[in-house]
């Protein structure tokens, strides 16, 4: 080997260079994928304007906190964003963790429970009431959090570590106050150390029922969960039997709490009344056909007793809801290969908001690929093509119109959850939709599937928007919504041990 000038290069050189240019950048690249003990979301990867207006001044956390908004006045702390606190509650509900054993499927695993049982209670309201919950951490060692799932409550309540509030450590607690203005079907559960710690059994159902409504028959929370390897509704495995006698209709109120989709059939025919907490407008009745329930997701279903005395829905292969008191046709009657397509079921409505005047178009590519995310070597999720933590702050002001959208070309599928809001899906892969306006807060984002969406800025705050198999966000498929002239006071990690993920 010789040099520019004629001279040999020693060959022992030659393997220390080759070493080099492997060592230096992969080097780098572990260097600048390590995070701080403390670390503000703020100071996350980069801002993203969407191609609208931006500051006059830099953002909070990307040149240092307490810079100006765009008004010319200091940023404000979101833990100003709360209910009236004069108000009294209307609905007062104590919620105790702990870890314990769980027992299921004649077997007892290491897990948690609220008030001694997972899923743990199942709050109601009415609409417009006023909710208190208080939190107490008995013995949840890593600390704890409660999220509203789906419920669209102000930003200090959302219930994320490190970003809203600080973990629950233990022998502490902590008071959330919400109005449950949103009628429909929700979840609760922890978002420190989430996916441990959801799995483990750390979440609850929470409905909101409509004012001076009675249901005309049986109404049922179906909250579908695997401990472990075994699949249960409402902590049991098998059948959930529900009274109900021929001709009544009752309502199912499906959860999804688990970190895949989940398919749904019935032997009898039956109508899907609400995704996610909202009403389809005009649903029709479905046979032969199965629904698909992505992770994080809820559907309320309306399902009539027949004649024969019982109607059977499927809840995956292991578990199911009986509906009466007669035996249903089959022991499990057999999946539907066709999936009910959202997109055009239903008639369509008014949506409330013009899309077209939309001020911000993000994109949200979701791709996979080797690299470093908090120090740790692997195969990661990026954003955008970036890595965690370099992802984007996607930057809005209240008041806009705000189309994203979704693209999923890394091979697998990921439920997809914004907090704070519901989105209304435009389209999926070019095509339009064209029935019941489709409003998710969860949305299954299928392998090479691209989706627009659409929603309004209503609610200020820093809200997370993340993939809800909660494995995939603890390796770094996160970014965050940001409202112009907010901030936060919480770190994740610190003294407090936030981990939201």
């Amino acid at each position: 080997m010789t040099s520019s000038r004629g001279r040999r290069v020693p060959r022992v050189w030659v393997p220390v260079l080759a070493t080099l240019v492997i060592v230096v950048p992969l080097t780098w690249m572990w260097q600048s994928s390590r995070v701080p003990s403390a670390y503000s979301v703020m100071d996350m990867g980069y801002p993203d304007y969407g191609g609208g207006p931006q500051p006059s001044t830099s953002l909070a956390g990307h040149a240092g906190h307490g810079t100006l908004s765009h008004t010319g006045h200091t940023m404000a702390p979101i833990t100003d964003l709360v209910t009236d606190p004069n108000r009294p509650a209307d609905v007062r509900v104590d919620l105790t963790a702990a870890s314990a054993g769980v027992h299921v499927g004649g077997r007892e695993i290491a897990g948690f429970t609220l008030n001694g049982s997972t899923p743990g209670p199942t709050i109601s309201a009415v609409q417009g009431q006023l909710v208190e919950v208080r939190l107490t951490n008995a013995s949840v060692s890593d600390g704890v959090t409660l999220h509203w799932h789906g419920l669209d409550v102000p930003n200090a309540e959302d219930g994320v570590a490190g970003v809203t509030q600080d973990a629950v450590p233990v022998g502490a607690e902590f008071i959330y106050r919400f109005v449950a203005d949103q009628v429909g079907t929700y979840w609760y559960h922890s978002h420190q150390i989430s996916d441990p710690h959801v799995r483990g059994g750390l979440l609850g159902a929470l409905v909101v029922h409509p004012r001076g409504e009675r249901p005309s028959g049986p109404d049922v929370v179906a909250v579908a969960h695997t401990y472990g390897s075994t699949r249960t509704v409402n902590g049991r495995t098998g059948e959930l039997r529900v009274a109900a006698r021929p001709g009544e209709t009752a309502r199912l109120r499906v959860i999804n709490t688990d970190n895949q989709p989940m398919p749904i059939w019935s032997d009898s025919a039956y109508r899907l009344v609400a995704i996610d907490g909202t009403d389809v407008h005009q649903p029709t009745m479905i046979e032969s056909q199965r629904l698909l329930l992505t992770a994080g997701g809820r559907y309320d279903l309306e399902v009539a007793v027949p004649a024969s005395g019982a109607a059977r829905v499927q809840l995956s292969r292991a578990t199911a809801v009986v509906v009466g008191s007669g035996r249903p046709s089959a022991s499990v009657p057999p999946q539907p290969s066709s999936v009910l397509d959202l997109l055009s079921y239903g008639t369509p409505a008014a949506l409330g908001f013009e899309p077209a005047r939309a001020v911000r178009h993000f994109d949200y590519r979701i791709g996979r690929r080797p690299g470093f995310v908090k120090g740790r070597p692997g195969m990661f999720w990026t954003v955008n093509g970036h890595l965690y933590p370099h992802v984007p702050m996607y930057v809005v002001r209240k008041g806009e119109v705000v189309i994203m959208d979704i693209e999923n070309r890394s091979g697998v599928v990921h439920p997809m959850h914004l907090h704070g809001h519901h989105v209304v899906v435009l389209s999926r892969n070019g095509v339009a939709a064209t029935g019941s306006p489709w409003w998710v807060d969860s949305l299954n984002v299928d392998v090479d599937e691209s989706y627009e969406i659409a929603f309004e800025a209503n609610n200020p705050g820093i809200w997370m928007d993340h993939c809800h198999n909660l494995e995939h966000a603890a390796d770094g498929m996160i970014a965050h919504l940001m409202y112009e002239g907010w901030d936060t006071p919480y770190r994740i990690g610190g003294p407090s041990r936030n981990q939201p993920e």
